[in-house]
């Protein structure tokens, strides 16, 4: 059966989906900001005459858009609200959280491993993951490419939606089928939703486009979804519920913090004994907060040394040991 290990890291808490030994689906949450599930007085800033909808401000001084307002709440009124969908950054733009107006009681949103837990899902929390396990997820998040075989996945984040380009020197047929289970596993590992577009190779036969909505269909059975039938030009669209940022969002949108993360991680587990040295882009070491620093001080119970390097890609920091 599969199950999901749960780590909770510096920054982020980090979670994988393993069949064996394969992980079949991810998920990262940031700390901080406004889950979804939690519920938070908020003050109500703005509201458009006859409207149910308006702009809340949290007392961080975080905006969120609200709907479903009664119509007596007025400007300046203090509402409850549960938060629907966190905010997520896209390029170009920043899309505020959503919320709506509740009476149950004010409480944080669940933890990640709680919200895996209440699904009904088998969820173990873990001190570390297989190695590699995340390494991999990563990387396909880093750098978009995703390889398969007989093609590779370009998988891109827009403002509009998650687009998975299909590349291939196979037939253009035998491309398609065995890309959609391929696209299938991009989305379940990147924990994409919300608007995606897949540009599969175009077919000219309604059979063979027919044949490829199906094995999409099959290996997306079991993530809630709607899909259109792909079009003359190979395109087709799958909508899913958007409650949170995807891993390819959260890494693509924000690299550097993305890799001060992932490097803290790793020096966690240096095993050789002494001071922990770690080695970054300087973009990287910037991207670390004070907090984290002393985090990972604690949970090691080392003396943190940096040396920053511009010549090093974003991603490619490493932690070791220093001898005192």
């Amino acid at each position: 059966m599969a199950e999901w290990l749960v780590e909770r890291g510096i920054g982020e808490d980090r979670a994988i989906r393993l069949d064996g030994a394969e992980v079949i689906a991810a998920r990262l949450e940031c700390h901080g900001g406004h889950k979804a599930g939690a519920v938070a007085e908020a003050r109500l800033v703005s509201r458009r005459a006859g409207s149910r909808r308006g702009t809340l401000r949290f007392s961080d001084g975080t905006q969120a858009l609200v709907s479903g307002l009664d119509a007596r709440a007025s400007e300046g009124a203090d509402l409850r609200v549960v938060i629907t969908r966190e905010a997520i950054a896209e390029e170009g733009r920043f899309k505020l959280a959503q919320c709506r107006p509740t009476d149950r009681p004010i409480a944080p949103a669940p933890s990640l491993f709680e919200r895996l837990a209440a699904n009904g899902d088998a969820a173990r929390a873990v001190n570390a993951f297989p190695a590699g396990a995340w390494e991999d997820i990563l990387s396909d998040a880093f750098h978009g490419e995703i390889a398969f075989a007989g093609g590779s996945l370009l998988v891109c984040a827009t403002p509009a939606m998650t687009l998975i380009d299909v590349d291939g020197a196979a037939p253009p047929r035998e491309l398609a089928r065995a890309s959609a289970a391929a696209a299938a596993r991009a989305i379940a590992r990147l924990d994409l939703s919300g608007a995606i577009g897949i540009d599969f190779p175009s077919l000219e036969r309604r059979e063979d486009r027919r044949a490829v909505d199906e094995a999409l269909a099959r290996a997306l059975r079991d993530w809630p979804h709607q899909a259109t039938a792909m079009n003359g030009f190979g395109f087709v669209q799958l909508v899913a519920r958007l409650e949170r940022a995807s891993i390819l969002h959260l890494v693509a949108l924000d690299r550097p913090a993305s890799a001060a993360r992932a490097l803290l991680r790793q020096a966690e587990r240096v095993a050789d004994p002494g001071r922990l040295l770690l080695t970054a882009h300087p973009a990287v070491h910037a991207a670390v907060t004070a907090d984290w620093e002393a985090e990972l001080s604690r949970r090691t119970g080392r003396e943190i040394l940096w040396q920053t390097d511009p010549a090093l890609a974003i991603e490619s920091g490493f932690a070791q040991a220093s001898p005192a």
